[in-house]
């Protein structure tokens, strides 16, 4: 789209006319590209937002945004067919979710798709989701606290409890007898009876981010994607189960971490900073230690220059936060994650949020003064015993010995000599340094008191002063 942005942008200042409106284009982002990049805005002192493309539509915090979504080209009547063969098979209801590249041929699909079930007799039930909103206005001070925009821009679809122990559920805002759901910019009701796994959703549009959202989200549920390409439907999701079975490994490797690092993903996203908040309460209520980064984009070369980090928590816009890579050298989870790893007592049901609005809570978690029972590690194969917070500090007013911060591996055998307790590792990334057998440059000279500076040579190369009053003499 960068080549047509001048002259769109010609276009726009014709239609604005004059009264001093200047317009700029942004061709670059120092996060992700389907948000609203409201820090490259704020250089310029901007007013509002024009974003074209691809849009996850997350709340903006600070100015409002205008959505242009492009307009792809769908073949109605080959869809058509698809969705009528698709509805005889599985007999259930059917609910229609698209890219929003495809929002512009939604009024046709629903003429066609009425024309083809009338003439087949077909009496399935389909339903189609609607596009949220195309302009976005920033949400008040003090909902934008507790990650919450107007609602113009959301209703609420997927929450948890605050309950220490409850299990993760949808709940989503109920309105008289209908439940309504809003998911990567499109928005869908259903009946308080009814629930998501009664519907077969139909996906129209590529195998891409906002797919995987929906996947990953109603993973109980039949699906079907429909290729705009190839002009054909395909139940292959069996790549994004993947996916999920590999995101609760990492739970549980983030479970056995002492040192997490949250790397913050977004810089506009309404409730980013909450969320932040949120998560270093959860982890120091869990005896671990936590560092915040700011990085831009994280990649493999940067997340290696902090190799005390055991763990990063990645808090960005749902479309965007699954990041993993083999390249990485420490396991990369989302907040909904980090919720099941540093939570004593919770426990995977199968729900999965990846919007981080979904998961903000007034309610601190309760910091426990005694230290928990050992608890049992897939990662390591034995019994774990968690930091105490208190424990923590009392270690940290005193000074450790190096040989105490060393000993990470310690294995203490019970009496019946058949299972291990690991304990012991760095509970920071002092801890680490000093564990280290090279801590760099700046590190304290050991060796024996070095001379008193002496005075050089002066002059030039061709002849130093010294040397010219030899030849003189």
């Amino acid at each position: 789209m960068l080549r047509d942005a001048a002259a769109v942008a010609r276009a726009l200042q014709r239609e604005v006319g004059g009264g001093g409106v200047k317009l700029f284009v942004m061709a670059d982002t120092a996060y992700n590209s389907c948000c609203v990049d409201e820090v490259g805005a704020s250089h310029i002192d901007a007013q509002c937002v024009v974003h074209y493309g691809h849009a996850c539509m997350s709340p903006t915090s600070n100015l409002p945004a205008f959505f242009v979504f492009g307009k792809t080209l769908l073949d109605t009547n080959a869809y058509g067919r698809s969705l009528l063969e698709c509805s005889r098979e599985s007999g259930k209801r059917i609910l229609v979710l698209y890219g929003l590249e495809y929002a512009h041929a939604l009024d046709e699909l629903k003429a066609v798709v009425a024309e083809l079930y009338k003439s087949h007799s077909c009496s399935a039930e389909v339903q189609y989701a609607d596009v949220l909103c195309s302009v976005m206005s920033p949400s008040p001070a003090a909902e934008r606290e507790h990650g919450q925009s107007d609602g113009s821009t959301r209703s609420d679809d997927l929450s948890i409890q605050s309950d220490g122990v409850a299990a993760f559920v949808n709940c989503c805002n109920a309105e008289g007898s209908t439940r309504k759901y809003s998911l990567g910019g499109l928005t869908w009701s259903t009946s308080v009876d009814d629930n998501m796994e009664d519907y077969l959703l139909y996906w129209i549009g590529q195998d891409n981010s906002a797919f995987a959202n929906i996947v990953l989200t109603f993973n109980k549920c039949d699906i079907v994607r429909y290729d705009t390409v190839a002009n054909q439907p395909s139940r292959d999701v069996s790549h994004l189960m993947k996916i999920l079975r590999r995101r609760y490994y990492l739970v549980e490797k983030a479970k056995d971490a002492n040192i997490i690092g949250i790397l913050v993903g977004t810089l506009g996203v309404a409730g980013y900073l909450h969320i932040i908040e949120q998560m270093k309460d959860l982890i120091k209520a869990a005896g671990k230690k936590s560092y915040t980064l700011v990085m831009g984009r994280p990649n493999s070369a940067k997340l290696a220059n902090f190799p005390e980090c055991e763990v990063f928590v990645y808090v960005s816009c749902a479309q965007t936060a699954l990041l993993d890579s083999k390249d990485f050298l420490a396991p990369v989870i989302t907040p909904f994650e980090a919720v099941l790893a540093f939570s004593r007592g919770r426990e995977w049901t199968g729900e999965y949020l990846l919007d981080f609005k979904d998961l903000i809570t007034t309610d601190k978690p309760e910091i426990s003064s005694k230290t928990e029972e050992a608890r049992f590690s897939f990662i390591k194969g034995g019994y774990v015993e968690d930091n105490c917070l208190e424990e923590n500090e009392e270690r940290s007013e005193t000074s450790l010995a190096l040989a105490e911060v060393t000993e990470k591996a310690l294995n203490i055998k019970n009496q019946n000599n058949d299972t291990v307790l690991y304990q012991g590792g760095a509970k920071s990334a002092i801890d680490y340094l000093k564990a280290r057998s090279y801590r760099g440059l700046t590190g304290e000279y050991e060796g024996p008191t070095p001379d008193s500076v002496l005075t050089g040579r002066t002059g030039r190369a061709a002849g130093y002063n010294h040397e010219k009053t030899k030849i003189a003499q």
